[in-house]
């Protein structure tokens, strides 16, 4: 999703997003306040953000500020793996696949998200689905590289 459709999605949850100057995060969510770091330079890198911070009114509880606690790091990467299924998800590799876009650079940008955050995915779902997994009529392989593979 772009930045502005996040924005929309977050209207409708009765969330207010603002842009400001942030010390230290780039996104800050507190009750129904999401605050992203003003000189964020691209939209792409702002709608990761807000991807997260959405993942988090989600998906966490409570104050996770401290992540030398455990349980708030967890809390931290539930709301990143929300984020990676909403601005990505296998069938949408498969989807940017389809597409033509055969490299990290041309998926990224087709997915409308930065290279790291598809980069970040990628490595979690290769992770969480091992050297490939299938999805519908196709097989997504993450080892020794991505690609995608339409079965018959």
């Amino acid at each position: 999703m772009t930045y502005d459709e996040l924005l929309e999605e977050a209207s409708n949850y009765g969330l207010i997003v603002k842009e400001k100057p942030l010390q230290g995060n780039k996104g800050r969510i507190f009750d129904k306040k999401i605050a992203i770091k003003k000189d964020v330079p691209t939209l792409k890198e702002k709608a990761c953000i807000l991807a997260e911070e959405l993942g988090h009114y989600h998906t966490t509880v409570g104050n996770i500020i401290d992540l030398q606690n455990v349980r708030n790091k967890k809390q931290e990467l539930r709301a990143r793996l929300w984020a990676y299924n909403n601005q990505i998800g296998l069938t949408g590799i498969i989807r940017a696949y389809e597409y033509g876009c055969h490299n990290l650079y041309s998926m990224a940008d087709y997915l409308d998200v930065t290279e790291e955050f598809l980069h970040d995915a990628i490595k979690y779902y290769r992770g969480k689905y091992g050297e490939y997994t299938a999805v519908d009529n196709y097989i997504i392989y993450f080892e020794p590289y991505l690609g995608v593979m339409k079965l018959i």
